[in-house]
């Protein structure tokens, strides 16, 4: 019986000591009412301004696009004056010969940067290394080097490059 009692007791203490800081937690003051704040001139005028900067932007975004251009920009005059043909003179043309030497293709960089040699049945075998136009061309003797140039000949150290359009040779040494 004494742990019942014991029991309630505490049960009866705890439940009291709840209520009285539950109790002291709340109040029953009246809360106060929130006082209406008037918007400051610097606020109206602020909205004012809001109002404007959206019918500007309206303004710079048309919704349709414009018809035809005004004007060219990127012409001074908006009519030009037509030009007249200048008269013909007579000048001597040049023979093809030389419209073909003037107009001739560049020759492409090319530079021999080594020689291989091995010993074959019939005397060395050579392999030149030939550096031109972003490449690096391994070539023997008739193979070609860029679609221009054929290998003639590769001796001890120099290459002898012979052009398939005009037939012209070309010597790369090493340096």
């Amino acid at each position: 019986m004494m742990n019942f009692k014991r029991t309630a007791t505490i049960a009866l203490v705890g439940g009291a000591l709840i209520a009285w800081l539950a109790g002291a937690a709340t109040s029953i003051h009246p809360t106060p009412s929130i006082a209406r704040v008037q918007p400051s001139a610097v606020d109206q005028h602020g909205a004012v301004l809001a109002s404007e900067i959206a019918k500007l932007h309206d303004r710079l975004h048309p919704t349709a696009p414009p018809r035809q251009p005004a004007r060219n920009l990127f012409a001074y005059r908006a009519v030009a004056r037509p030009v007249a043909a200048p008269a013909p003179v007579d000048v001597p043309r040049p023979a093809i010969s030389e419209v073909a030497a003037a107009f001739a293709p560049a020759q492409p960089s090319l530079k021999l940067a080594g020689i291989a040699e091995d010993e074959g049945d019939d005397g060395p075998i050579r392999l030149a290394f030939i550096s031109g136009e972003g490449q690096l061309f391994m070539v023997k003797e008739g193979e070609m080097v860029t679609p221009r140039y054929r290998v003639n000949k590769i001796s001890a150290d120099v290459v002898e490059l012979q052009d398939v359009n005009d037939q012209t040779l070309r010597r790369l040494a090493l340096r």
